[in-house]
Parts: structure tokens; C-alpha cells; sequence
């Protein structure tokens, strides 16, 4: 079996012959050289994930608490000018991180994801370092987000009177079952959360044009004032150009953290049905959700608040999640609205109850991968009949239980340095994929493999995903600057931050001590050069799949025109 050659999404399928695959190759995926499972329906995902699933999924996969809370930090530190560029380029550079991914998911949509592909296009210590670093991100980040479920419940239940222990462990149970049920059952759960929060998101939007056009309760037509008086960028820590130029910078972390998560389609791909028609559709839409979810968004804040309100201050220093820390409530309070913050508590909820169910999930799915790979105990790639690794979900929901250690009243700094520790390994996950992604490219152009025969190709090609690479690593390395800066009325009165700059750092050496680690353990192991990376293994059975998914989707629609008119018109495109 050889490659795809498409012109368009859904065309036929033309082969070109593979050098390096057979007739009876075995339903592997392709997970790389070395001691990786093959699939055998004991250790076999299930492709459960229909299309409307993962668009809604790539439409809302990533909107959380970082967007509609997170963005009130930043602009009270640096402004309305600032935030709108920090947002605008984290999301071209994500942006790039998924077009890097797409093109490497839709040639071969492995069960192992991008940590499979770390491992088979540029070197073994890399997928593994990768697939350990993205897993410790989803161990720590579910307890967090339950943690962050229990304090928003507090709005309507005082801990005095429940103790969010007891919301700590109701939401932990909902998580387990869902993704227990298998994953058609967790698809159609994640459809129904997103299109909650995309719904949430565009009302928000809404309310807030509403609002910049005087069309609230006080009647006033704001526009641009605030970017005039007090300012569009703030100082920090200096002043003139070096004090705006902090502020600006202060704001990537919070940016970043908003992103992660973007990358959760990239996870999906090994459930995927059809997914190299899917994942394109997808990416296409994380742009337009960018542009319009967290860039709209951002500008339209910064016109409603001043950065120097002394509600916007309130908010971000007496609360890190719930209504009353969001920009969008002190937005609407500004312009005289009272009685919406309750109903955005309950949205926020959904929001982070989300999260929580796709952090588990993905947890789940990363262990399972490094099993996979032979980079884990082999317990851990076994599924049941329904294609769930019960025995890495059952690990990774067993470490979410230190989420009730975190319910103490000190819980807000606690969540600051999660965001820390969560934001360097993200980070470090989108270098892993860029530099895959350059690795991958490299290997096809020297196989033979064109462009024209892929199914989706990024659109900026290496260009974009080096200048994404850089910027990222930038990101990292400066990210928690402030640490070095001796600020007298600093938390803690430390001068110097020694627990911010452990948790903001603490990753990169982790992340690279598991690489030369592996090659000190593994002397033997070596990166592939382009023309010894694995470009074949396994996508003999995933063609093969394809062509049947494609037969009996034209067999269906041969019988009869599926859905009304509205739906062929409306809907159908998009899904």
C-alpha cells in the first residue's frame, strides 16, 4: 500500500507504492521502531469519534477559565494594547503548532499520537521525554481544574457550610464514568460541553459589542476611550518603553496558559473516524476560533475596562476563578447590569467541568501511548471491549485524588503555581511537535514523498513552524522574568521568588534530563536521519481502514439524501 494523493478532502484515493509496507502488514499504527504492541482488540483504541464530535471539539476544546478570567490579570498589569498583542501572537504561533500537527495526524493517524511521532521521525528519547512531559502536564492540571469546579460552587455554597471535598469527589466520579463509557459516549459528552461554552462565548461576545456601542443601561458609547485615558499600555517595573515593554511581556504567560489544550485534536486522532478529512476541517476552524474567541475577545475587554479600575483590581486580587474574577462580569457591572454574574458562575462551571473531562482523557490516552511505545509498563496499553485503556485511566484518575489536598484556605497561590508548572510543560509540548514536525518534513522531502500527496500540508510550511519554535523557546526561557526583579510588596515578601522561579523552571530540566537519561539508559538508541525515519509502518492497515469507512459512507448516502434541507445547507458544510 503506498500514499494518499488528494486533491480535495473526500476525493478518491490514488497509491503510490511504499517502499517499506506489505500486504499483511499488521494493524500496528505505525508506533515506531523498538518494542512497541501491536493492536490486538486487547489493546486496540476504537475509532468512535464522529466528525460533528471533533469539530466542536476543535471549536470549544480550548476555551476555559485562562480566556474568560485569565485575560482580567493581564490587563490590569499591562493594558488593553498590550493584551490584544500577546493574544494575537500566541495564537498565530499556536496556530502553527496545529498546522505542524495536522499535516504529521493526517498521513498517519496513529493510536499514539504525537508522541509516536516524536519517536518515529526524529528520536526515541524525544517521545519519550515528550509523552512523559505532556502527561505530568494532564496529572497536574485535572486535580487543579476540580479543585477550580469546588471553589466556583462556593459561589451558591459556602465552604463553611459543605466542604469542597465533598465537590471534589461527585465531580471526580462524573469524570471516571464518562470516559469509562467509551469513547462514543465521552465524544458525544465533550459535543454537548463545547457547544455549551461556544454559546457562552459568542453571548459574551455579543453583550460586549453591545456594550462598546452604548447600547447598555448607562447609554455610553465607550469605543476607544480607555486606550486614551488611562492608557493603551501599561508600565511595570520600569517606565517609559522598558516599563510598557515588561508589561507587554508579563502577558505571553497568561496568553499561553489560555491556549493549552489547542493540541487535544491532535490526541483525538487515533479515534478519529476519517480523520484525514476531519483533522484539516478542524485546524481550519482553530483558526477561526482564535481570530474570533480570543482575539475579539480581548479587544472588546480592553474598550469596556480601564485597566486602572478599581473593580478590575478587586476582582484579580481577591479571587483566581468564579464570576467575580472575570473582566466580563466587572464589564457588565461598569455599564450598570447587575444579576448575570450567578448565570456566568454556572457557564464558568461547565467551562471547567470540561476541562476536567478532557484532561482525564487525555491523560489517559498519553499513558496509554507510552505504553504503546514500549515506554511504559504494557498493563497500561490494555483496553476493554469498548477501546478504553482501563488500567491507564485508572492510574491517572488515582494521582487527580491529590486534588483534595488543595482545598485549603491558601488554595490562590497554590492555583499561581499550577499555572506555572502547567504552562512550561505546555510549552515544551509545542517545541516537541514543532521540532517534529521539522524532523517529519525533512524525512518525507528526502523519501520521495511530495506535498501534493498529502492529504493536508501546513500551510506556512517549515518557515512558519520555525519561527513558532523560536518564539516558543523565547517564551520559555523568559516567561518568569519577574523572579529576577526585586519588588518590595511581593507575595510572600521574598525578594527573591524562590517558589515561582522552581515551578516556572522546574520542567525544562526535567524535560531534558528525560532525554539524555533515555540515552544513557538506551546507549544504543539513536535519532533518525530523514532517510531512516519511518514513514510506512503501519499506514497499510490505516489506508486500508480509510477505504473501508469511505465504501460504506458512499453505500449510506447511495440509499438516500441524509437530513432536511436546512441541515444539508447549514450544518452539513461545517460538520
Amino acid at each position: 500500500m503506498g500514499l494518499i494523493h488528494r486533491k480535495e478532502a473526500g476525493d478518491s484515493v490514488a497509491r503510490l507504492p511504499s517502499p517499506q509496507s506489505s500486504g499483511d502488514e499488521k494493524a500496528s499504527f505505525g508506533d515506531g521502531h523498538g518494542p512497541n504492541i501491536l493492536d490486538t482488540p486487547e489493546t486496540g483504541l476504537h475509532r468512535g469519534l464522529r466528525s460533528r464530535q471533533i469539530t466542536m471539539i476543535a471549536i470549544g476544546g480550548a476555551i476555559g477559565t485562562g480566556l474568560i478570567i485569565g485575560t482580567g490579570s493581564s490587563l490590569a498589569k499591562a493594558g488593553p494594547l498590550s493584551i490584544l498583542i500577546s493574544y494575537t501572537i500566541v495564537g498565530f504561533i499556536v496556530y502553527m503548532v496545529m498546522c505542524a500537527l495536522g499535516e504529521m495526524a493526517t498521513y498517519l493517524p496513529i493510536q499514539s499520537g504525537f508522541t509516536g511521532y516524536a519517536a518515529r521521525f526524529c528520536d526515541p528519547a524525544l517521545g519519550f521525554s515528550l509523552g512523559y512531559t505532556y502527561w505530568f502536564k494532564y496529572i497536574i492540571v485535572t486535580p487543579n481544574q476540580l479543585t477550580a469546579a469546588a471553589l466556583v460552587i462556593q459561589y451558591w455554597v459556602p465552604r463553611e457550610k459543605v466542604n469542597p471535598g465533598v465537590f471534589i469527589a461527585v465531580f471526580l466520579v462524573a469524570i471516571i464514568l464518562f470516559n469509562y463509557l467509551g469513547i462514543r459516549f465521552f465524544g458525544e459528552i465533550e459535543f454537548w460541553l463545547s457547544s455549551v461554552k461556544v454559546l457562552t462565548i459568542v453571548g459574551l461576545l455579543i453583550l460586549s459589542l453591545i456594550l462598546v456601542l452604548g447600547g447598555g443601561p448607562d447609554h455610553d458609547r465607550k469605543g476607544f476611550r480607555y486606550w486614551k485615558d488611562p492608557g493603551a499600555m501599561k508600565t511595570l517595573y520600569g517606565t517609559g518603553d522598558t516599563g510598557r515593554f515588561l508589561g507587554l511581556w508579563s502577558t505571553f504567560v497568561t496568553a499561553t496558559f489560555a491556549y493549552l489544550g489547542t493540541e487535544l485534536v491532535g490526541v483525538t486522532v487515533g479515534e478519529a473516524q476519517n480523520p484525514r478529512r476531519v483533522i484539516p476541517r478542524a485546524i481550519k476552524l482553530t483558526f477561526w476560533r482564535i481570530v474570533v474567541f480570543y482575539v475579539l475577545s480581548v479587544l472588546l475587554i480592553g474598550m469596556l475596562v480601564p485597566y486602572d479600575s478599581p473593580r478590575l483590581a478587586f476582582a484579580t486580587k481577591t479571587a483566581t476563578t468564579g464570576a467575580s474574577a472575570s473582566p466580563f462580569v466587572v464589564a457588565m457591572i461598569e455599564s450598570g447590569i447587575s444579576g448575570l454574574p450567578g448565570f456566568l458562575n454556572a457557564c464558568i462551571l461547565v467551562f471547567v467541568f470540561s476541562a476536567a473531562n478532557s484532561d482525564l482523557y487525555i491523560a489517559t490516552r498519553t499513558l496509554y501511548g507510552l505504553a504503546k511505545e514500549g515506554n511504559s509498563a504494557k498493563i497500561f496499553a490494555r483496553t476493554d471491549s469498548r477501546g478504553v485503556p482501563i488500567y491507564s485511566l485508572g492510574l491517572s484518575a488515582a494521582i487527580a485524588c491529590i486534588a483534595f489536598l488543595n482545598v485549603a484556605d491558601d488554595s490562590r497561590r497554590v492555583f499561581t503555581y499550577f499555572v506555572n508548572l502547567v504552562t512550561i510543560f505546555g510549552l515544551l509540548t509545542w517545541i516537541s511537535i514543532l521540532v517534529t514536525h521539522i524532523y517529519f518534513v525533512k524525512a518525507r522531502q528526502a523519501q520521495g514523498i511530495e506535498k501534493h500527496q498529502l492529504a493536508y500540508t501546513a500551510p506556512f510550511g517549515l518557515p512558519g513552524t520555525y519561527f513558532a519554535l523560536g518564539f516558543c523557546i523565547v517564551i520559555a526561557i523568559f516567561k518568569n522574568f519577574d523572579v529576577f526583579i526585586h519588588v518590595p510588596d511581593r507575595e510572600g515578601g521574598e525578594n527573591f521568588d524562590y517558589i515561582n522561579f522552581i515551578t516556572g523552571y522546574l520542567g525544562i530540566p526535567l524535560y531534558l534530563g528525560m532525554i539524555f537519561g533515555y540515552k544513557l539508559l538506551k546507549p544504543k538508541s539513536k535519532g533518525w536521519t530523514p532517510m531512516t525515519a519511518d514513514l510506512y509502518s503501519g499506514k497499510a492497515a490505516i489506508d486500508r481502514e480509510e477505504e473501508e469507512f469511505l465504501a460504506n459512507k458512499a453505500a449510506k448516502q447511495g440509499s438516500g439524501r441524509s437530513g432536511g434541507w436546512f441541515y444539508r445547507h447549514f450544518i452539513a458544510w461545517l460538520l
